[in-house]
This record gives C-alpha cells, structure tokens and sequence, in this order.
C-alpha cells in the first residue's frame, strides 16, 4: 500500500516591509521546511516602492529581501529551502536579476526566476497623479516558476495567499479547478502571511503566553488542501485556536474571501486543536474566483503637515480654543483644503507626573498645494511660541509639508492582464486566467452576489442577571484596513459566550459603543463556526492608510478600543 504523501511544509519569514530582520534565518535553522516565503507588499509599500522607483527606475523592490540572503541564500540551497517572495514590489525582475548577481558572487548555484504581469500603469490612463497600478495576481505564476526548477522565485504584486497557493498546487499538482483544495490552501496562506499575528503577536489574550520573541508560523500543508498551523520548536508565541482565529479575521470581510485563484468560503472553515502549537484547519470549501483582478492604484493625494501641540494642567478646553482661533486666523489668508483638530484629553487632575497632566491638540492639514501647508503652518505655529496659552510647547518642531498618497481598489478584467512566469533559462510562459467553468460538465452557476443576511445562529442565552463589564472580558477581537475601510472582527472563547455575543454585538450597539461609526455604513458578516462576527466600517480610514487621515490610520487598534467599551454582560460568563 502506497503511503500517502507527506505533508508540504510552508514557513513564513516576513509580514510586512521592516518585519524582523533575522527571521529568514531563524525559519531555516529551526527546524525542516519545504518552501519559506516571505510578504513584503501592502497598500503603504507601494507608495514607498513607488517613490523609491520614480527617484530611480533600477530601484522598486524590497531591498531588505536582497540583504537577508547575503547570509542566508547559501543555507537555504544546502537545505533544500525554495524561497518565494512579493520583495520584488514594482521591479520584480530587478530583484530577480540582483538576487543572480549574489549568487554568482557568493559562488551558490542557484536558479532563479519571476513573476510580472501585474503592473499595469502604461495599459491605460489611469487618471492624474497616479504612479503605480498594480493587478492582485494568483499563484499560478508562481507554480510555473517551481514546476521550471526555480529555486527562488520573485513576484511583484500578488495576493498575498498567492504565495502558499503558488507552491502547494506546484507540490500536489493541484488542477486550476480544484477549487476546494485551492480555498483551504488559500486559508492556509491568509493565516501565515502576516507572521507572527498567526503565533500569538497583537493577540487579545497576549498575557497567556510569552510573546518577548514569538516564532514565525508555518503551515503542513495535506494534498486535499487541509492544513496544520505550526511553528518550530522552542520559539516563543503560541499556536492555538484563539490566534488562528485572529489572524483569519484580519482584513477580511464576509462568508466570501474572492482572489485570483479561487473564492475561499470563511464560513466553511473549520479548526481544532492539534497537540501542542498546532492547529488543524479542513473543511474550507471552494468556488470559482471572480472575472476580475483586484488593481490596486496608488496617486499622490497632494501634501499634508502636521502639529501636535502639548496642553498641560488646569483649562485644556480654554486652551486649545485659545490656541485653535490663533492658527486659524493665520490660516486665513489661505487656508488649506482640509483643516482638522483632534483634542486628546490624555491629561489626569491632580498629576504626580508631568506627562499624565497634559492632553494633545492635533492639527492635522492637506492641500494639493505643498505651499499651502508648508511654512505658512509650520511658520504660524512656531511664531505662537511666546504668545499663546501658559506652557506652550509642541511634541516636534513643526516642518515642511510632505506628500501623501492615495489608494484606489478598482476591478480588471482577469483575460487584460499579462501575467507571465519568467522561468530560470529566461522563457516565458504566459499563465491564463484562473477558469470560471471546471474542467468537465457545464457551466457552474455565478454565486449570488450576497449570502443571507445572517445565516442560522445558536438560541439566545436565557435571561438571567448581569453586570457593567469591559466586552473584553468575554471576546477577542483583531481588527485591519482595506483601503479606506476598516473591518473589525470579533469571536467568543466558548459556545455560551457566542449564543450572547451573536444576539447582542448588532451593529446598532456597534454605533453605540463605537460612537465614530455613526455616520458610516457598517455591515455585519457571521461567521458560527468561527463563533465570530465580522465588522466592515466603510470610509473610517478616508482615503486609506496612505494618507494617515486618522489618528490610527490602519485601524490596527480599534478592535482593542471595542473590547474597551462597557455593556452589560451576563454574570454566567464573567
């Protein structure tokens, strides 16, 4: 009897562009691994890689990548590692090429090859000030790359579960319309493609565990698309439930996770416990991906300047309204297209230290004129430096405007783009578009564009006494940008505290307790196996993180702000 194939193990060695440094090591020393990948690309990075393009067009990619294999693109050859990255951002085949000249200078034999295709800023006119356009491309690229013999493989702008899909339908030779497969490989990359939020970091219940230094998280990966989420003996963090649960809230939405390759449906995932540090992920269920690409355009918004001026003591109202009719007086002459003032009442009465008695004033302006916010702010602010209220004194000193971006979702058609695998011998092999029909029989049926309202929930909890608690005390919550929407996502620890929190948390007690929601538009997704709800709150975050309209402009803490707020709980539960 055959036995079945041993699991693909894929490791993760960057969420972000400045994730950890020595991670890439780490991964490949501590324990066996199949394939390591690492994300570098989010909507900020590309403004970063784009600026960096526009000052040279050699330049684009994530040059940390490029750094991290000086010492260890050796190690991952004699380990027989395959290494898949989004580091090449804007310039893949830059990075492709640089990452040769390494090898060749370091003495490694090493086969490298890329994915393009994605950047689609000459295609057409995008509209003024736009300097990157990017399509979300799937993993099939990648797949080409390793079925031609590619030790690492380079792409520019994929999904970010593109680079767990590429690999796992390489290894297991996955058809393009093995749809369930695909979806849990998909799931599997979602939970790994942030780092170390899968092993415990940015946790609700980070007190549980030792989180000094948690290890990076990797995936066993089984031939029907199920999955173990894992990480290497004897690093930090934890792999439980309550992390993969997190980390699959993160920046999604409702039942359907569309992509390139395939629609995962979160509301079919199922996880459980799998021993120690390891979770079991099966169940997830697969449709056909949509028609369109995801194309991510990023434009220079205009320019924005900012000053944060230091309230101290007794009358913080008197004195930021002091201080507010002087800068907009100053402003009069030509005040900027958007204006806005945020007073933090950080300060305590009765202070035994001086920074628990002071509030912050935020002034926050933007103008596509760079004169407008640039020394006629700065300027203004430093002149009040001797007339204004009593203990004056900002947390910087001001200076020029700086430019800021702007990022756009817009959809393209999949059969426009030119995705294209560049294999190690330089050939190209144009990769289609993902099928929306499987191989055999008829047309599938489109999904219907929505899923009901809210699918069947466990009965209410009996009634029975409460108390004024933190929901907090009672549920976790991870919350993420989209754009210039935010989405926060909540679930309970046990089946009692769900029956509650999926008949209480409506998004009309969202409003309430998240009062700056009020004028938004919030929908509320289930997700019962998960015992989670998930929040989008559209327009929160303005024109995305890019432009840093909000205090927290990746929404990263507003989940914890929920967890904060007050309501009553059933006693049963605390």
């Amino acid at each position: 009897m055959t036995p079945p194939p041993r699991p693909l193990r894929i490791g993760n060695a960057s969420g972000f562009y400045g994730d950890r440094f020595d991670a890439v090591r780490e991964m490949l020393t501590g324990g066996p691994l199949d394939v390591l990948t690492g994300d570098y690309l989010a909507e900020l990075t590309m403004l970063i890689l784009g600026r960096d393009r526009a000052k040279d067009p050699a330049r684009g990619y994530a040059t940390t990548f490029l750094r991290q294999l000086e010492d260890t693109l050796g190690l991952a050859m004699e380990r027989g590692v395959r290494l898949v990255t989004n580091a090449g951002g804007l310039n893949p085949a830059g990075l492709a090429d640089a990452i040769r000249a390494l090898a060749q200078r370091l003495g490694i034999d090493c086969r490298v090859a890329h994915v393009e295709g994605d950047d689609l800023l000459g295609v057409r006119d995008w509209g003024p000030g736009v300097f990157a356009a990017n399509a979300y491309l799937g993993g099939a690229g990648i797949t080409a790359c390793l079925r031609g013999g590619a030790d690492v493989v380079v792409t520019g702008r994929v999904t970010d579960a593109a680079l767990v899909t590429g690999p796992a339908a390489a290894h297991f030779g996955w058809a393009a319309d093995d749809w369930d497969a695909l979806a849990g490989a998909v799931v599997a990359g979602h939970i790994l493609e942030c780092g170390t939020q899968a092993t415990g970091g940015n946790y609700a219940f980070f007190t549980e565990h030792d989180l000094r230094r948690p290890g990076f998280p990797l995936a066993e990966i089984h031939p029907d698309g199920s999955s173990v989420i894992t990480k290497h003996p004897h690093t930090g963090g934890a792999v439980t439930v309550g992390t993969v649960t997190a980390q699959l809230l993160y920046e999604t939405a409702g039942a359907r996770y569309p992509g390139p390759d395939v629609t995962a449906r979160l509301d079919s995932v199922r996880l459980a416990p799998d021993g120690p540090d390891r979770v079991r992920v099966h169940g997830v269920r697969g449709e056909a991906p949509p028609r369109t690409l995801k194309t991510g355009l990023t434009r220079l918004g205009g320019h924005r300047n900012e000053v944060v001026f230091v309230l101290t003591g007794l009358d913080i109202e008197a004195k930021a309204a002091l201080v507010r009719d002087q800068m907009e007086g100053a402003m009069s002459k030509r005040r900027p297209a958007e204006v806005r003032w945020t007073l933090s009442r950080t300060d305590h009465s009765d202070a035994a230290v001086q920074e628990e008695a002071s509030a912050l004033l935020r002034l926050v302006v933007r103008d596509r004129d760079a004169a407008a916010v640039g020394r006629a702010i700065s300027g203004a602010a430093v002149e009040l430096a001797l007339a204004s209220y009593p203990g004056f004194h900002v947390t910087a000193p001001p200076g020029k405007g700086s430019p800021y971006g702007v990022f756009e979702a817009v959809d393209t058609p999949a059969d426009t783009v030119p995705h294209t695998a560049v294999l190690p011998d330089g050939s190209r092999l144009t990769i289609p578009p993902a099928p929306t029909t499987p191989a055999a029989g008829g047309p599938v049926d489109e999904p219907p564009d929505e899923l009901p309202d809210e699918p069947p929930l466990p009965p209410p909890l009996p009634p029975g006494p409460t108390r004024r608690a933190p929901l907090g005390a009672v549920a976790g919550a991870r919350s993420g940008d989209k754009g210039g929407s935010a989405n926060i996502g909540v679930w309970a620890r046990s089946e009692d505290a769900w029956r509650w929190l999926a008949h209480t948390l409506t998004v009309d007690r969202l409003r309430e307790l998240l009062p700056e929601t009020v004028p938004l538009k919030v929908i509320r997704h289930p997700l019962p196996r998960l015992r989670a709800l998930n929040f989008v709150v559209e327009g929160l975050l303005g024109e995305g993180v890019a432009a840093q309209a909000r205090f927290d402009p990746q929404a990263k803490a507003v989940g914890e702000w929920l967890r904060s707020r007050h309501l009553d709980i059933p006693e049963v539960l605390l």
